[in-house]
């Protein structure tokens, strides 16, 4: 009779037989995770750098969300491709829908995928939101759009790529008087909004140290951005030639089509927020016809790198690049350049990199596409150096002057 532990006819020992059979299943799921592990959902290469982007990839402003997308992306393309580095970047981008809210849950998000640094937020509100996180964890930051000084303002790691709110302002007040444009000026303004309310601050006082005559100044919220009956009319009923519109395209698509409902034409100045509206759905074009934008960029330059990057968006995505998508791609490269001055790899967390990036910064300069042909440098605070131009809208296309 054989023992209890064996199999009959086989002699085979039955503890010794679970045993074997236990271990290889153990080995198998060992196996099987790893291979997950490797392949599968949130992997990260361990020999790159993680930089992680925040902003409006749907919503109200998801022309400039999408813009800098884009624009980052091309530019990683042409960065991983000279392979100057023994490792390459990676870009993690999350929509933040324009939203405080939804950019802080995106910031923790790409917090979780382990990112080194982050590429945002693109707008200025949901910047305010995400940046004093960023410097209290050391995550180095520069945005390619959120303009208000704010952002940076006692951040030492967090740059900006734009004009910062003041700049844009006091530098449409000085456009607008050396080119005589008016004698009587409108503004129209968001008050709700910090990158609206920066810019008209600056231009007001730049405004009275030139001596140009502000005859009506009105106000709009996000509640009340559909019916801006009673801005057009106060402008009009002063006699404004110029109507300065520091604002989003989106808002600004109403007025320009309410103002010619109203028999209402002056000449209308706007700033970088407006700068795509061009590619804003169902606007008719002709309605910005002769509008003026103080920006740093122009898709019609000459430029060999311009026109380089003009040809490159438009086989990727259809449409003419603005400015936000040229932001980013100078945003791109100025990581680049400080990630090869700093010296930083891919085995250091990002507390570890901040500070380095951080003064990298402030000793790199970059020829981009944005600046009118001038090199782009940075200060401690975080404030880009870079000259402004003027672009004009002409037959549903920017020309610049």
């Amino acid at each position: 009779m054989l023992p209890c532990d064996t199999f009959p006819y086989f002699g085979i020992n039955l503890k010794e037989y679970i045993m074997k059979k236990v271990l290889s299943l153990v080995l198998a799921a060992v196996m099987l995770m790893g291979i997950i592990t490797l392949s599968g959902c949130g992997a990260k290469d361990s020999n790159t750098i993680r930089i992680g982007g925040i902003g409006p990839l749907t919503g109200g402003a998801a022309a400039y969300g999408n813009a800098v997308k884009n624009g980052a992306e091309i530019a990683l393309e042409e960065i991983n491709a000279l392979d100057e580095l023994s490792f390459d970047f990676e870009f993690k981008f999350e929509d933040d829908e324009h939203s405080p809210e939804k950019a802080d849950n995106a910031y923790n998000a790409l917090r979780d995928w382990e990112m080194h640094i982050l590429l945002g937020t693109v707008t200025t509100t949901p910047c305010l939101a995400v940046a004093p996180k960023t410097f209290a964890e050391r995550v180095f930051t520069i945005t390619p759009s959120a303009s208000s000084p704010e952002v940076i303002e006692g951040k030492d790691n967090v740059f900006q790529v734009c004009f910062s709110d003041p700049g844009q302002g006091t530098a449409s007040a000085k456009y607008i008087a050396e080119n005589a444009m008016a004698t009587k000026i409108a503004v129209i303004y968001k008050n709700d909004d910090a990158y609206s309310t920066g810019i008209y601050e600056a231009f007001k006082a730049e405004a009275e140290r030139l001596d140009l005559e502000i005859v009506s100044t009105t106000t709009f919220t996000t509640d009340t951005a559909s019916d801006f009956s009673v801005q057009i009319g106060d402008a009009k009923a002063n006699g404004a030639e110029l109507v300065f519109l520091p604002i989003y395209y989106e808002p600004a698509s109403l007025i320009l089509s309410q103002a010619k409902s109203a028999d209402y034409a002056p000449v209308f100045f706007g700033v970088d927020g407006m700068d795509g509206i061009l590619s804003l759905k169902g606007f008719d074009k002709s309605l910005a016809e002769g509008v003026h934008l103080l920006t740093p960029f122009s898709a019609d330059s000459e430029d060999a790198k311009i026109k380089s990057f003009v040809t490159k968006y438009q086989e990727k995505h259809g449409e003419i690049p603005n400015q936000f998508a040229a932001d980013a791609y100078d945003a791109m490269y100025a990581i680049y350049e400080a990630v090869k001055k700093s010296g930083v790899t891919p085995d250091m967390s990002a507390e570890d990199m901040c500070d380095k990036l951080s003064e990298a910064m402030t000793q790199i300069q970059i020829n981009g596409l944005t600046g009118a042909g001038s090199a782009l440098t940075w200060n401690e605070k975080g404030e880009v150096s870079k000259a402004p131009m003027a672009v004009v809208i002409k037959d549903g296309v920017y020309v610049g002057k």
